[in-house]
């Protein structure tokens, strides 16, 4: 109990003291929160086949929630970044990302082959930068170039592969002005984490930014990704549900 109190207590300060790092742990935990309720309250809110999709949102932003949680404390406590917390978060949600890719194009004809590709590039994106990110400065751009391969065919599978192609062919407005949003949440708000990976000692961009300041971009960069990647998803299924209502209706 006094652990906790005290923890409190220097993470009060440093938010009270404008820590820019602090603060966005502090901003990320509750909008991380905030939208998982939402994403769980509206799936009454859907048809049948788009409630796993925003179940899916809810548990990103819900698992996310949870591990600000405890990196806000982390980093209150020892002013360090919060790496091996950050890698489990990503680990968990951004697997689940690649899901929400397959649970948007399934009811056009997306196939679980499409779904194993996206989770295993996603996989070793996040392993292959873990590695790189804890291994030391000698082996920085090596385990970097292997998590951008990754990352490139993501991208790859969302801009020219089964996705691209099975949302061009599809009769939805909704869903093809869906992964358009999609694709820049990819290459801009994605990009951040290979910058971020970048500026490390060592690594391509040293020195381009402080060490201590890749928080703050990492922060606001899941925030904005993962609700946002959620708040898509659910304009989508907000949209085919009252087509579908409207069909029903006029029958």
């Amino acid at each position: 109990m006094k652990t906790l109190l005290a923890a409190e207590l220097v993470g009060l300060d440093l938010i009270v003291n404008s820590d820019p790092v602090a603060i966005t742990f502090f901003i990320g935990y509750m909008a991380m929160f905030a939208s998982a309720v939402f994403f769980f309250v509206e799936r009454s809110s859907v048809d049948g086949k788009w409630k796993t999709s925003l179940l899916v949102s809810g548990l990103i932003t819900g698992i996310a929630a949870v591990h600000y949680y405890y990196m806000r404390d982390f980093y209150m406590i020892t002013g360090t970044s919060p790496t091996a917390f950050r890698y489990v978060d990503w680990t968990l949600t951004v697997p689940l990302m690649c899901v929400e890719f397959y649970l948007l194009t399934k009811p056009f004809g997306a196939k679980t082959g499409t779904l194993w590709k996206l989770i295993l590039a996603s996989l070793v994106m996040l392993i292959t930068g873990y590695i790189g990110e804890t291994s030391g400065i000698d082996n920085n751009i090596f385990w970097g170039i292997a998590s951008t391969l990754g990352y490139l065919y993501i991208v790859y599978e969302v801009f020219a592969g089964d996705v691209a192609r099975l949302s061009k062919d599809s009769n939805s407005p909704e869903l093809k002005r869906a992964m358009f949003l999609l694709k820049i949440f990819i290459t801009l708000g994605w990009s951040i984490y290979p910058i971020g990976y970048m500026v490390l000692p060592g690594n391509l961009l040293s020195g381009l930014f402080e060490v201590s300041s890749i928080d703050l971009f990492y922060n606001l960069a899941d925030a904005i990704n993962k609700i946002g990647f959620g708040l898509v998803i659910y304009s989508v299924a907000i949209a085919e549900t009252n087509k579908l209502r409207k069909i029903k209706t006029a029958a």
